[in-house]
């Protein structure tokens, strides 16, 4: 006996289609739904069908059962108009104006297939205007989905929202789940401290029932990033209670700016800036034969620049390095005016040494350094800046070392080189110092040798010499290997890389061209080279590009291309947020 199964697709959309018709013409209906004064005919049947609390209220053994008349007084007459039209048409009519009444209602009556299509029109829908409104609705309502995407929506849009007075602003509003969430976010882009603190402040007096959601708010506020006059105006005042740990929190952030050469070493969540990522920072050196003011910030993922502040002193042949996040520009050659005439300088080497710090954009300049030095190099080891070598404005060449320790803010003499030397480079590997060629003092070429410095023994120690003489040349240790870049006047491009533990050189691939005077920093396991001169046609000219060296797979590539050209300069990686931004 065989037979026939078939499937029909329009006869589902036909019963609806019916069904709405019957409704219309008032044909058929056996219940009657009353809010307010307003009366909805409909059919027990496809309200069952489509509703949890329906379908429990026309059970045989309820009373509602046998009603023809349901009064509900929960839920308003537009969110009963709109989920009726939604179970009769499966078509759900939605605006701002009707949303909290239309979930209200789909809630209430437990139709749940309603539910998601609300989530999903505030998420299509929020904006400036309605976008603190949607937040409170999906937290209200527990529409998850709709929450965590008005939440990003305002972290990322915050900026603008605080353009007007926060005061009779829809942030005012904000429940205490999204404010809570805002505050505890690292992602909010152009947004500084001091602007938060006035928004938890305002959100917290606009209703003092949230007081009690002070203590997670203020632990979420990062005093660090705070001036001393705020922090000292926000401990005193009275408006708004403070815990003894909140007051606490203050007071350890006042001490962190009471003492400001200290502040590396006392970096944690509270002076860390949020929304940062790493930029090259390209400080000091010379472009169109002029020394150059402006610190600039050149991001290698997006090739975006910004500008970041202004140097305290144009400065050439100097040193650059990063601790807890904060610049040091260290020495170098500046100018100087002859005799008091401003219109008559020259170079000088000086012994300054500038801190800048990204969270205030504020420079400070620290103890100098015992010697002047140009042409020098500088490294970082265990939290103490080592400058070695270099010469002065006399063309004096030093063999002393000195270290700079931040907690006292003073510099101590070092273990003296063996011999006087400008022009090296250095890089550090396993907390050892490593310097590599330069000139010695009444020599003209340059040199091989390569000596090493454990901070711990106090003595330097010479090693395998390079195979090629430099000067002016750059290091860089990428994992477990030190490689050297091209210096001034080399006659050939090869690079080398150094194995410590072997005290070994291995030759790599060379630059397709030559380079001098250039910017280095390591990005992950790249070595870019920023601008520089090279030859051309037996002169020096400047270039524009920038290069990248990939320590894994000994390769080059070029990146992109500098705004101007660049020589002299200095670089290094300075976590930065977009509020830094000039």
């Amino acid at each position: 006996m065989s037979y026939f199964l078939a499937f029909c697709k329009s006869h589902r959309g036909m019963v609806f289609t019916q069904y709405q018709v019957l409704r219309s013409h008032g044909l058929l209906c056996d219940v009657s739904l009353v809010v307010d004064e307003h009366e909805f005919p409909a059919h027990k049947s496809l309200l069952a069908c489509s509703s949890d609390y329906f379908r429990a209220m026309f059970k045989d053994y309820t009373k509602e059962s046998k009603a023809t008349v349901i009064h509900l007084k929960v839920i308003s007459a537009t969110g009963l108009q709109n989920i009726l039209d939604f179970i009769y048409t499966s078509w759900l009519s939605l605006s701002m104006n009707t949303l909290e009444d239309t979930l209200e209602a789909a809630t209430y009556l437990q139709v749940t297939d309603a539910i998601p299509l609300c989530s999903k029109f505030i998420i299509n829908s929020c904006d400036l205007d309605n976008c603190c409104f949607s937040a409170n609705i999906a937290s209200r309502y527990y529409l998850s989905d709709a929450l965590e995407k008005t939440e990003e929506y305002i972290i990322h849009n915050l900026w603008e929202l605080l353009q007007g007075d926060i005061e009779g602003s829809e942030l005012q509003e904000l429940n205490a789940k999204s404010m809570i969430n805002l505050i505890k976010s690292d992602d909010i882009p152009k947004v500084n401290e001091q602007l938060l603190l006035g928004l938890v402040l305002k959100w917290l007096q606009y209703d003092r029932t949230r007081l009690l959601h002070a203590r997670v708010l203020f632990e979420n506020v990062r005093f660090g990033l705070l001036p001393l006059d705020t922090l000292r105006k926000l401990y005193i005042q009275s408006t708004v209670p403070l815990t003894p740990s909140i007051k606490s929190m203050i007071i350890k952030a006042i001490n962190y700016h009471s003492f400001p050469s200290k502040q590396p070493l006392l970096q944690d969540k509270y002076s860390t800036q949020r929304n940062q990522k790493g930029w090259i920072v390209l400080v000091g050196g010379t472009a169109n034969g002029e020394l150059v003011e402006n610190v600039l910030g050149f991001d290698v993922y997006t090739h975006k620049w910004q500008m970041i502040t202004n140097l305290k002193m144009k400065v050439q042949h100097h040193c650059t390095c990063v601790i807890g996040n904060f610049l040091y520009v260290l020495g170098g050659e500046t100018p100087e005016s002859l005799d008091g005439n401003s219109s008559s300088t020259c170079l000088s080497a000086t012994n300054i040494v500038y801190r800048f710090d990204p969270r205030l954009n504020q420079w400070m300049q620290v103890s100098g350094m015992l010697e002047k030095r140009a042409e020098f190099s500088c490294c970082v080891v265990d939290n103490y800046i080592f400058a070695v070598g270099g010469r002065d404005s006399q063309q004096s060449i030093h063999s002393s070392a000195e270290f700079y320790d931040i907690n006292r803010d003073t510099w101590t003499k070092s273990k003296e080189l063996p011999f006087k030397i400008h022009g090296q480079a250095s890089a550090v590997h396993n907390n050892i110092i490593y310097i590599s060629g330069g000139k010695l003092a009444g020599q003209v070429n340059s040199i091989k040798d390569v000596y090493s410095f454990n901070k711990l023994v106090g003595q330097w120690r010479k090693q395998a010499p390079m195979t090629i003489a430099r000067f002016g040349h750059q290091m860089a240790t990428v994992n477990n290997a030190i490689f050297t870049f091209l210096g001034i006047y080399e006659p050939f491009s090869d690079i080398e890389k150094y194995d410590p533990l072997h005290n070994q050189w291995t030759r790599l691939r060379p630059m397709t061209f030559d380079r001098f005077c250039y910017g280095l920093v390591v990005v992950e396991q790249t070595v870019l080279l920023l601008g520089g001169k090279k030859w051309q046609d037996s002169q020096e000219v400047a270039t524009h590009n920038i290069v990248g060296y990939d320590a894994e797979n000994d390769c080059w590539e070029e990146i992109c291309s500098l705004a101007f050209p660049f020589c002299g300069l200095k670089c290094d990686v300075l976590q930065l947020s977009e509020a830094n931004a000039k």
